[in-house]
C-alpha cells in the first residue's frame, strides 16, 4: 500500500480546517470578549451599563453562548443537506456561512443587535462544519490510519484555540484600546478560512458518498487519486470492493432515500440503534464532564485557583491551549491507532475525574484561604485536566460518531449527535457561571467528577475497540448485548458469494429486519479465546 500522496495530505489539511471556527471561538473570541476595547464599544463596562449587574452578566453570557446556540441549528441543517448535496458541497456551504457571520462580528461596530445576530449566523456555519468535516475525513481514511486522520481535525481546532489566546494577548498589549485592537484579533481566522474555502475547489467528494449515489466510476477515480495508485491496482480494487460491497443492495444507496426513512430504520434496526445511541451517549458524557465549560471560562478558573493578574491569567490560558494541542498531537500520532480508542478515553476520563475531585476540595476549603501550596496545586490540576481531556473524549467523540456507522445512516445520525453536542455545549457554557454562583464553585466540580466516573463505567462497558476495524465490518462489533461491547471482537470473514453483503449493514428484506441476525454476518465472539 502506497504512502499518502500530496493530494491526500492536501485534502486532509483543507477539510480539517473546518475546525477553525470552533477552535478560534473558544480561544480567540472568548479572549476578545474580555478586552476593554470590545466591552467599551458595546457598552458592556460597568461604568456604561445602566441596568442591574445581573442583567449585564446575562448579556455577556448571551454574547458568548449565542455562537454555540447557532451551531446547534447548524448541525440540524447538516442533517438536511449532507447526504443530498454531498460532503464537499456541504463543507463549502457552511464555511461560507461561518465567514459571512464572523465578518459581521468583526465589523459590527458597537451595534449590539447586529453582534448577537452575527454570533448566531457564524455559529450556524461552525456547527455544520463540525458535522461534515469529521464525516469527510472518516470516509477518505484507511482503516489502519483512520484515527490519526480524523484527529487532525482536533489538532487544527486546538491550534487555533491556542493561537486565539496569544493573538488576543498580543493585540491587547501592543495596540491602543480602540476598535482596531479587537478587530485585528478577529480578522486572523477569516484569512485562514478564506484560503481553505478557495483551496477546496480543488477537491472531490468522498468515494463512499459518490458510490452511494450510483457514481461508481467517479468514486473509483477519486479513490485512486486519494491513494496515489492506478485504478487497476490490486490493493485499490480490494479497498473499493469493500466499499461497493456495502452498497450492493439497492436499499443501502442514498439516492431517493429520505431523512425520515433513515430515521425509521435507525429506530427499528437494533444494530443501527445501538451504534446511534453509543454516539449519543459519548457526546453527552463528553459535554457534561465540563470540558467546554472550563475552556470558555478558563481565565476565570485560573483566578479561582489563585492567579490574580489578568495578563498572567491570559498567558496561562494560552499555555492551557498549548498543552491541549501538544497532547492531542501525541494522541493523534502515537496513541489512538497504537493503544486503541478504549485505553485512551478511559485513561482520559479517569484523569479528568481525579482532577475534578481535587478542584472540588480546593474550591471548598482553600479558595479564599490564600494557601499558596494548595493554589499552586490547583493551577497544576487545571493543566493535568487538559491532558486527560486531550487524550480522551476531546477527539474520540468525533471519531466514534463517524466510524461506527454505515454510509447509509452516517450523515443523518452523526448530524443528530452533533446537534446534541452543540445544544449540550450551549447548556454547559450558559450554565457554568450560574453553577459557580449557585454551587459555590466546588459543587460544579463535584457534578463534573460524578459525570466522569459514571461515563467511565458506562462507556467502558458499552464501547467496543474499533482500532483497525474496516468501516464495512463495524456491525460485527454490535451483535451482542450492549453491556458486552468491551469484549466484542471480529471473527474471521467466511467465504461469500457474489450476492452476499460485505457488511452486516445491508437491508436484505424489510427495513425492520436486524442485519446482525442474518446467517452470513460473522457474529461477535464474546467468549474468551481458546488457547
Amino acid at each position: 500500500m502506497a504512502r499518502p500522496n500530496l493530494f491526500f495530505v492536501l485534502t486532509v489539511v483543507i477539510i480539517a480546517s473546518g475546525s477553525i471556527p470552533k477552535g478560534y471561538d473558544e480561544g480567540g473570541f472568548a479572549a476578545v470578549a474580555d478586552m476593554p476595547s470590545f466591552q467599551h464599544d458595546y457598552g458592556l463596562q460597568a461604568g456604561q451599563w445602566t441596568g442591574s449587574s445581573h442583567a449585564l452578566v446575562q448579556l455577556k453570557a448571551n454574547i458568548t453562548s449565542f455562537n454555540v446556540l447557532g451551531a446547534a441549528f447548524g448541525a440540524i441543517a447538516a442533517i438536511l443537506v449532507t447526504d443530498r448535496i454531498g460532503r464537499l458541497r456541504t463543507w463549502q456551504l457552511f464555511m461560507a456561512t461561518w465567514m459571512s457571520g464572523f465578518f459581521i462580528t468583526t465589523f459590527a461596530s458597537g451595534i449590539l443587535g447586529l453582534l448577537l445576530f452575527s454570533r448566531l449566523l457564524s455559529g450556524l456555519g461552525a456547527g455544520g462544519l463540525t458535522v461534515v468535516a469529521p464525516l469527510y475525513l472518516t470516509e477518505i481514511a484507511r482503516s489502519k490510519s483512520r484515527g490519526m486522520v480524523v484527529s487532525v481535525y482536533m489538532v487544527f481546532l486546538l491550534s487555533f484555540l491556542m493561537f486565539g489566546f496569544f493573538i488576543s494577548y498580543g493585540a491587547r498589549n501592543t495596540l491602543p484600546p480602540t476598535r482596531v485592537q479587537y478587530r485585528a484579533a478577529l480578522c486572523v481566522p477569516l484569512i485562514a478560512g478564506g484560503i481553505a474555502l478557495l483551496s477546496s475547489l480543488l477537491l472531490k467528494d468522498t468515494p463512499r458518498w459518490l458510490a452511494s449515489k450510483g457514481r461508481s466510476d467517479e468514486a473509483l477515480l477519486v479513490l485512486s487519486r486519494l491513494r496515489g495508485l492506478p485504478p487497476n491496482d490490486s490493493a485499490l480494487t480490494a479497498e473499493y470492493a469493500e466499499i461497493a460491497g456495502q452498497l450492493r443492495d439497492a436499499k443501502q444507496k442514498l439516492s431517493g432515500t429520505t431523512t425520515w426513512t433513515i430515521i425509521k430504520e435507525v429506530a427499528t434496526i437494533p444494530s443501527y440503534r445501538k451504534r446511534f445511541l453509543l454516539g449519543f451517549a459519548m457526546q453527552t458524557v463528553a459535554q457534561w464532564t465540563g470540558g467546554n465549560g472550563i475552556t470558555y471560562y478558563i481565565p476565570t478558573i485560573f483566578k479561582y485557583a489563585g492567579v490574580q493578574s489578568d495578563n498572567i491569567s491570559l498567558i496561562n490560558s494560552g499555555a492551557y491551549g498549548a498543552l491541549k494541542l501538544f497532547f492531542t498531537m501525541i494522541f493523534t500520532w502515537g496513541l489512538i491507532d497504537v493503544f486503541g480508542r478504549r485505553v485512551c478515553f478511559m485513561t482520559g476520563l479517569l484523569i479528568q475525574g481525579i482532577t475534578h475531585v481535587y478542584m472540588a476540595v480546593y474550591m471548598g476549603l482553600w479558595m479564599d484561604a490564600h494557601n499558596k501550596p494548595a493554589s499552586d496545586a490547583a493551577v497544576a490540576s487545571v493543566f493535568i485536566y487538559a491532558v486527560g481531556w486531550s487524550i480522551g473524549l476531546c477527539t474520540i467523540q468525533y471519531l466514534y460518531g463517524t466510524e461506527i456507522l454505515p454510509t447509509r445512516i452516517r450523515g443523518v445520525c452523526y448530524a443528530f449527535n452533533m446537534t446534541v453536542h452543540w445544544f449540550f455545549q450551549f447548556a454547559v457554557v450558559r450554565a457554568t457561571p450560574s453553577m459557580f454562583e449557585a454551587l459555590d464553585v466546588w459543587g460544579a466540580y463535584v457534578f463534573w467528577a460524578c459525570v466522569c466516573f459514571v461515563g467511565l463505567v458506562l462507556l467502558g462497558l458499552w464501547a467496543p475497540e474499533t482500532k483497525g476495524v474496516p468501516m464495512e465490518r463495524m456491525a460485527e462489533l454490535f451483535a451482542g448485548p450492549w453491556y458486552m461491547g468491551w469484549r466484542a471482537k471480529l471473527g474471521p470473514l467466511p467465504p461469500r458469494g457474489d450476492d452476499d453483503d460485505a457488511d452486516g449493514d445491508s437491508l436484505q428484506t424489510s427495513p425492520s429486519e436486524d442485519p446482525e441476525t442474518r446467517p452470513e454476518v460473522v457474529q461477535v465472539r464474546l467468549t474468551e479465546k481458546e488457547p
